[in-house]
């Protein structure tokens, strides 16, 4: 496997979160704070991302960690926005695998001589 594809993964799943906050919020009575909080750090972050950039992949884990307990808190608080926080929710899961997927690749890889 290439030692793009991670991050090339780990832009696609930060672009698709940032659709689904865009979509979610669309309608939103403050849409402009709403665009700037929820959309917008993912997409931020998927530049980041795409560049490389070994912060941008560390600071992903770290904000789906609050991507993730927002999902949950709204699939539990609005059954009706369900369907939206459960994709929040996946996409958030699989954020956090893809950014530490070449840590735990090297630290648990095949191979590996002890």
């Amino acid at each position: 496997m290439s030692a793009r594809a991670p991050r090339h993964g780990l832009f696609a799943l930060l672009l698709a979160l940032a659709l689904v906050y865009a979509a979610w919020f669309r309608g939103d009575a403050h849409l402009v704070a709403a665009m700037l909080f929820f959309p917008l750090p993912p997409l931020l972050l998927a530049i980041g991302a795409w560049r490389g950039n070994r912060h941008a992949v560390f600071w992903s884990g770290v904000f789906g960690l609050g991507w993730f307990c927002h999902g949950v808190m709204m699939a539990w608080a609005h059954r009706e926005q369900a369907l939206w926080a459960w994709m929040v929710i996946v996409l958030a899961v699989a954020i956090i695998v893809a950014g530490n997927l070449p840590g735990l690749r090297t630290r648990f890889g095949r191979g590996r001589k002890s």
